[in-house]
């Protein structure tokens, strides 16, 4: 299973985007998704929608973890945005998200999806990488914090 920095491409973390609800943010992380991984736009964009409606993707503490799966795609990959304004992800502790960490994987990906996801949210629930990622400065400063989860855990 890839670690959160082999998910995720320099271009594919951007910092302070905007966006007034859970749609439009998923559409700019969409766009980024396509941009970073020549993902299909429009089918990213309406996956993650169609998931979202299944139920919130957030998971507590200003943290969501929307994810989809799509038809094509080679390998799992993923798109983290930190938010300039929190949005309702439908957390149960009904914060609203501003670190959101979008996965996107093979349709066919099973279990390996499900492990990702785990470990992306069990990456996102340590209190001190949340209050790291809020306190980035930069797109390349996010991507630091979350490569460096990975070296923090082997060590």
């Amino acid at each position: 299973m890839p670690n959160l920095g082999e998910l995720l491409r320099p271009n594919s973390v951007i910092y302070r985007v905007k966006g007034v609800g859970r749609k439009e943010v998923l559409a700019n992380l969409a766009k980024l998704a396509a941009d970073a991984f020549g993902a299909d736009q429009s089918l990213v964009y309406e996956n993650a929608l169609a998931r979202e409606a299944l139920g919130g993707t957030g998971v507590g503490d200003g943290v969501a973890v929307p994810h989809a799966r799509i038809k094509d795609l080679e390998k799992s990959c993923g798109v983290f945005a930190l938010l300039e304004t929190p949005v309702d992800f439908e957390a149960p502790d009904g914060k609203p998200a501003d670190l959101v960490f979008l996965l996107l994987s093979p349709e066919d990906s099973g279990a390996d999806h499900l492990k990702a996801l785990a470990k992306i949210t069990r990456a996102l629930r340590q209190p001190n990488l949340r209050a790291s990622l809020r306190a980035a400065r930069s797109s390349e400063a996010l991507l630091a914090v979350l490569t460096a989860v990975e070296r923090e855990e082997v060590a």
